[in-house]
């Protein structure tokens, strides 16, 4: 049974170009950057905007990374764009900020795609390398995190 459904509104946009990745922050919710500037890094939460029809929200199992010798897997064990909520997190350095921009250093965004929310970079849990585990696909493709479906 699913209970209920919920709405998220826009607060800003990804820029992102060869040249330069901002996050521009619409007018409305420009007095949220304050104190933004004392961070060295953002957590940005974006709408796979492209991904949002009914057939790719229903797809649940992926290869991840496109590739087929991957393993089937469930898109909550990837980092998948389509998925049931289209909702995507990529932590970034900022470079900058001017007025309602905020300059990244990269981000795994397509131009266009609708900011959701920005949440800066708190380092409360630290976690030892040596108590993460993933797959052996994952380490296999750690550099390019732009290839899954």
């Amino acid at each position: 049974m699913i209970p209920m459904s919920y709405q998220a509104f826009p607060v800003g946009v990804i820029h992102n170009t060869e040249n330069e990745t901002r996050v521009e922050i619409y007018e409305p919710y420009e007095a949220a950057l304050l104190g933004l500037d004392g961070f060295s890094h953002i957590t940005v939460l974006y709408w796979f905007h492209q991904n949002d029809t009914p057939e790719l929200r229903s797809t649940l199992r992926v290869h991840p990374r496109k590739n087929p010798d991957n393993p089937l897997t469930g898109v909550f064990a990837t980092h998948s764009p389509v998925r049931p909520n289209l909702i995507a997190m990529t932590p970034c350095k900022i470079i900058r900020m001017d007025g309602r921009s905020i300059f990244i250093d990269d981000i795994d965004a397509r131009n266009g795609s609708p900011v959701i929310d920005i949440k800066p970079y708190i380092p409360i849990d630290k976690l030892e390398a040596a108590e993460i585990k993933t797959p052996s696909w994952v380490s296999a493709t750690r550099g390019d995190n732009r290839k899954d479906k």
